[in-house]
């Protein structure tokens, strides 16, 4: 949900009138009667909700269907990935609507508290670790029974941005050991401080991290080296974790095929990556498929699973973004400020951004 009922309260108090649509917020545990008492007016339908609003404020990208419900010169907030949602942009262009991505906010230090992408990624390294966890055939932590000793699974997350450093952590603290490994060699020292050993580290370069501090794409003689080194490690692993993505671009094949017809028969792996086509060569996204023993889970969409803190989370980072929105009284779109312009997909008719 892309606004919680905390959220619209601190909105009404600034002056905002808030429509929601009826269920809006029923699959995140808010329902009608919490956004009543938080001062929203609770509409019937989306129609309604959307009729005369200045800012329609979503999760997922409109339809077409939604698109055509919203006004010329309305402001949408809404993730809106270039590369998969090209018709219904142009239709928002078409139809004077401004458009901000919310997968767009710039990584600078004003815009942190409105990083919707950080935020989600929290939630799926959590809960990654949670599904790897429930696919397994044995224990993460190591456990001394009256049946004997049981050692600690090992658990190896690739990629050390914030979705990878939440599942070292939450790997660490149920109690495996954990290892890790990224391109960009500043992440170490992160890896180091939440419980995971960094491997591979001769592979890390400054040169392949982005000004942003995302990574960059590998060359290919960089990449096979690389997956040389990963399967001589991967190999012993019982939980793989792949988080690794480029923006923008396709996520890059880190576990091949091969590299997993030599782990151990009931090892699991989950490709956070699944939604950008996957880190693992066998990845089906939004599928479980078993190649030699091992499960590799492809999840799509993993914050819904955790539908309240997600929405608890997202809704703080809208909800800073429409402050910073907010001009006496009214929402000022300046494209020449550093967030808004950054995160404009669409205004005044035209697309301003290419996929």
């Amino acid at each position: 949900m892309a606004l919680v009922p905390d959220g619209v309260g601190k909105l009404g108090k600034a002056g905002v009138e808030i429509v929601i649509e009826s269920g809006a917020g029923a699959a995140a545990g808010f329902d009608d009667a919490a956004y009543t008492q938080a001062g929203a007016t609770v509409a019937p339908d989306a129609r309604t909700a959307c009729a005369g609003a200045a800012a329609v404020v979503k999760v997922q990208p409109p339809t077409n269907e939604e698109a055509d419900l919203l006004d010329r010169g309305t402001l949408l907030v809404s993730l809106l990935p270039l590369s998969e949602q090209k018709d219904v942009i142009a239709r928002l262009a078409d139809r004077g609507v401004t458009a901000l991505a919310l997968e767009r906010v710039p990584r600078i230090a004003r815009a942190q508290s409105m990083d919707v992408l950080s935020s989600q990624a929290t939630v799926s390294g959590y809960k990654a670790v949670l599904l790897g966890a429930g696919a397994l055939t044995r224990f993460l932590p190591m456990l001394t029974t009256a049946a004997g000793n049981v050692p600690p699974a090992k658990v190896f997350v690739l990629g050390a941005g914030v979705a990878g450093l939440q599942a070292i952590a939450t790997a660490h603290r149920l109690g495996a050991v954990v290892s890790a490994f990224d391109v960009r060699p500043a992440v170490r020292e992160q890896v180091q401080s939440v419980g995971a050993t960094f491997v591979a580290a001769e592979l890390a370069s400054s040169a392949l991290e982005d000004k942003g501090g995302y990574a960059k794409a590998q060359s290919e003689d960089d990449r096979e080296r690389t997956i040389a080194t990963l399967s001589n490690h991967i190999k012993d692993m019982d939980l793989v974790i792949s988080t690794a993505a480029i923006p923008g671009r396709r996520a890059p094949i880190l576990i091949t095929g091969a590299m997993v017809q030599s782990m151990k028969k009931g090892a699991v792996i989950v490709d956070l990556a699944a939604e950008t086509g996957g880190n693992c060569e066998l990845t089906k996204p939004g599928d479980t498929v078993e190649a030699n023993g091992v499960k590799i889970i492809g999840p799509l969409n993993l914050p819904s699973t955790v539908a309240t803190h997600a929405s608890q989370m997202l809704s703080r980072n809208v909800l800073t973004l429409l402050q910073h929105l907010l001009r006496d009284g009214g929402l000022s779109v300046d494209l020449a400020d550093d967030i808004t312009g950054a995160m404009a997909v669409t205004h005044a008719g035209e697309i301003r951004v290419q996929g």
